[in-house]
């Protein structure tokens, strides 16, 4: 019983992290063709995401390598499910990938256009799509006792999935015009201080009506009523909310964005919290829902996989420590001069 919720805690943490920190790389690529003027201003959002996208998805990988090698029942299912937005969220990453690579390579504004069009779309479909399969993981998804999905894509486009959607691009686009206020300068800076200022009441609004849906289509507040300290981590969530717009008000971008971080991660931990231990709730029949305890691998994989994360994340997290320190400065125009992709 113990390694099944390590591990699923373990899962939880890992999307918690990843949200977190492709979130800005998500979110600038979305704000990028209504905050970028010029093709210099695009190079600069550009240049914020460049040294960190391709390390912040390695988390995106452990998290889904963690749910096949921990919970393979539930990654077979969940990977039928969810096929369709999957794959979707997966072409729109390469198209966003690849976009990176590609613009640069022909001095042609059209061709430009078209790579920044791709790392728009390759940025705004996976922030929705990713909100609106959590969400329906919360909710609920209609599998049968032998784990079939009885529904279609249209299935998961519920006004709760959708909500959920709108929820996480409205988190990623004021944690990235963050990030960008923190990597910037001049108009770009100002311009992208102001958004977040402007978004973050959106934000609020719609993180107060996406929790009264919870409210209302599913049953996450159960594990909290029953156990009242849960209640610290929705706490948090608001405390981090509150506190990033005090710091944007006081133009403290580095404490806006921590706070931001702060958010996303305890946002994702009450969702995931409050869905134990289920991991694809059968919105058919509770019965067939798929478990941390009843679709988990053995023992001996749980403990093997165990000492292996506990050896390796840590210098992931390191690695990636470096690399923020080492590109913490801000762009500088200097920068764009170097013949690289982004």
């Amino acid at each position: 019983m113990m390694l099944p919720t390590i591990w699923f805690l373990l899962w939880g943490i890992l999307w918690a992290v990843y949200f977190m920190l492709d979130g800005f790389d998500l979110g600038l690529g979305t704000l990028m063709p209504f905050l970028a003027r010029d093709d210099q201003e695009r190079r600069i959002i550009y240049r914020t995401m460049g040294p960190f996208w391709d390390g912040n998805e390695v988390w995106l990988i452990t998290a889904g390598g963690v749910t096949f090698a921990a919970f393979p029942t539930t990654y077979a299912a969940m990977f039928s499910c969810l096929y369709s937005a999957l794959m979707l969220i997966l072409f729109a990453l390469i198209l966003r990938g690849v976009s990176f690579a590609f613009r640069d390579q022909v001095d042609n504004p059209g061709w430009r256009r078209l790579w920044d069009t791709c790392l728009f779309l390759g940025s705004f479909l996976p922030a929705l799509l990713l909100g609106v399969a959590f969400a329906n993981l919360f909710k609920g998804i209609p599998i049968d006792a032998e784990g079939i999905y009885r529904g279609t894509l249209f299935t998961l486009l519920n006004p709760y999935g959708l909500a959920g959607g709108v929820l996480f691009v409205l988190l990623f686009v004021v944690h990235g015009s963050l990030w960008l206020a923190v990597k910037s300068h001049g108009d770009l800076h100002r311009r992208a201080g102001h958004l977040a200022a402007k978004t973050w009441p959106v934000l609020l609004i719609v993180a107060v009506l996406f929790l009264l849906a919870t409210k209302r289509w599913t049953s996450l507040f159960d594990n909290y009523a029953a156990r009242p300290v849960l209640l610290l981590i929705p706490v948090l969530a608001v405390a981090a909310l509150i506190a990033m717009r005090v710091f944007i008000q006081k133009a403290q971008w580095w404490k806006a964005w921590f706070a931001s971080s702060l958010t996303i991660v305890s946002v994702t931990l009450f969702g995931v919290v409050g869905l134990f231990p289920n991991l694809l709730k059968s919105s058919l029949n509770p019965a067939y829902s798929l478990t941390a305890f009843n679709s988990s691998s053995s023992p001996l994989t749980l403990k093997i996989m165990l000492g292996v994360a506990l050896t390796f994340v840590p210098l992931v997290i390191a690695y990636q420590v470096w690399v923020h320190f080492l590109f913490k400065d801000k762009v500088e125009p200097e920068d764009l001069a170097k013949e690289e992709g982004y």
